[in-house]
């Protein structure tokens, strides 16, 4: 059963990608992404780490997403003034390279012997995730919340008509 449910979310994170990519509208795509991440979060509950599948949807699907779609209708983005352009060459090639990458990772992934890794038993809990960010990793994250700080500041200057 646990492989039926892997497979059935690793194809829709899969579809739900390609869809993002290939919409017209910018809203659409946003959408399909949230789904990505969703079944990118239900493989993570099925590899026992429920905290990183929460602050997944909580943080990426949520947050993350809600800025994204803000920008979006920000700048005020139609199917119209997307410039988007026919180059049939471009896109012809670029399908045939993507098919050609889709292939070679397909052959490389079934040729392997893929083992079920052996994890810690406190593997995605609150506390080992906790402990390693504020031990390990605290100026890395410090780093990115000046960094999203930054970003949302910019956001508002740029969003403001008058200063």
């Amino acid at each position: 059963m646990e492989a039926i449910v892997f497979w059935g979310f690793s194809l829709m994170a899969l579809l739900s990608a390609i869809m993002m990519v290939f919409h017209k509208n910018p809203i659409h795509s946003a959408l399909s992404l949230i789904l990505t991440l969703f079944c990118t979060a239900c493989l993570f509950v099925l590899l026992n780490a429920g905290f990183i599948a929460v602050m997944q949807i909580l943080i990426y699907a949520g947050a993350i997403m809600v800025l994204f779609v803000f920008v979006i209708m920000m700048l005020n983005l139609q199917r119209e003034g997307l410039g988007i352009r026919r180059h049939r060459i471009k896109k012809a090639v670029g399908m045939i390279a993507c098919i050609l990458v889709g292939i070679r990772f397909a052959s490389v992934l079934f040729s392997q012997n893929i083992d079920k890794a052996n994890l810690p038993a406190d593997f995605g809990s609150i506390e080992n995730v906790g402990t390693i960010i504020f031990t390990n990793f605290f100026f890395p994250f410090e780093l990115i919340a000046i960094l999203l700080l930054s970003a949302v500041v910019g956001a508002v200057m740029v969003a403001k008509t008058k200063v």
